[in-house]
């Protein structure tokens, strides 16, 4: 197994570096690949120093099985024949490819079976406040089917990348010093503020990041559902938050739903509201799964019910789900051998 990272000094190239090692992700061999700002920096890995090569098209992916890349949209829009021309499993961290009809788009627990079906090998990761929902959605679905969601999401400034989780804690330093603070990465001061803008305005009055909510839950989901968001970007560093209301075709029970997210896979119950328990981003970051609390009925429709879930963006929201459909894919890989085998 020949894996790359394209994009590894990045912040999520950085967290497909430590989740690699972390998970013992099986692989004989690691390239990784950057700009040539970043080309010919060295990285460790498993005891042993990687230098970065500058992404160029040329034959450099010939016998690499997977390639996780995170270098923006316009460089994986350029780049994926090259990466993927010998046969590379392209697993893109973008919006490039994520609404394409011939590219899935994979929540790992939700539709795991729709990155077999790849005819340009490329998979899509979706959005990162996308992945939280659907993977809390998906247990309530199970229970009976979700005609719409409102959502408010509360996100961090990992979101923005390193360098404005850097400016967030300079905003602060700055501050502090009766310095007026730098203000480079957002449209406004993030220290002790909330900006109800993620990514740029369209032309129905919503962001793009919120547009992303209502088109990629569809099309993972495979289904119908309605999907209301507000985006906001909150002075936290990193993992993000998310208030929903569902409502369902029938109506779940409270304890139903706790039943249903305590059993669902990727997600680690949180929901003790007398003894002040529930989900946090302060002890959520740098933890694989979303955790759920705060789980109640809604107050303005029988068949509503809300909760709230807290996740990691560059883990779960970003890398990690990379590298959870590489195992799946290797798993079943795995099982259909065993199965030729004993035929």
């Amino acid at each position: 197994m020949k894996v790359a990272i394209v994009g590894v000094s990045g912040a999520v190239g950085q967290e497909f570096l430590r989740i690699l090692d972390e998970r013992d992700f099986p692989m004989d061999e690691l390239a990784l690949f950057g700009s040539s700002r970043s080309a010919g920096r060295a990285y460790s890995f498993r005891g042993k120093q990687h230098a970065v090569k500058e992404l160029k098209h040329n034959d450099d992916f010939k016998g690499i099985d997977v390639a996780f890349v995170s270098a923006g949209a316009g460089t994986s829009i350029e780049f994926a024949p090259t990466i993927t021309k010998h046969g590379t499993v392209m697993i893109d961290n973008s919006s490039a490819f994520r609404m394409d009809e011939d590219v899935p788009l994979v929540a790992p627990e939700v539709n795991a079976e729709d990155a077999l079906n790849r005819p340009r090998n490329i998979i899509a990761n979706p959005n990162c406040t996308t992945i939280q929902m659907v993977v809390a959605l998906k247990a309530i679905e199970k229970l009976s089917h979700i005609k719409r969601v409102h959502v408010s999401t509360y996100q961090a400034a990992s979101g923005a990348g390193a360098t404005a989780m850097a400016e967030l804690i300079k905003q602060y330093e700055q501050i502090l010093k009766g310095e007026e603070p730098t203000v480079e990465k957002f449209a406004y001061q993030l220290a002790y503020n909330l900006i109800p803008q993620v990514d740029v305005f369209t032309d129905n009055g919503y962001t793009k990041e919120e547009m992303k909510m209502y088109n990629e839950t569809r099309k993972i989901m495979h289904s119908d559902i309605e999907v209301s968001a507000t985006c906001i970007r909150v002075p936290v560093i990193r993992a993000h938050s998310e208030a929903t209301w569902v409502e369902t075709e029938r109506p779940v029970g409270i304890e139903e739903a706790r039943k249903a997210f305590a059993e669902a896979e990727g997600i680690v119950l949180q929901d003790d509201p007398a003894n002040k328990d529930y989900p946090m981003p302060l002890f959520t970051a740098g933890k694989d799964p979303v955790y759920v609390g705060r789980i109640r009925k809604d107050l303005t429709h029988p068949n509503g019910l809300t909760f709230w879930t807290v996740s990691d963006q560059i883990k779960k929201g970003a890398a990690l789900n990379a590298v959870q459909i590489a195992e799946w894919l290797i798993k079943k890989e795995a099982v259909k051998s065993r199965e030729e085998a004993h035929d």
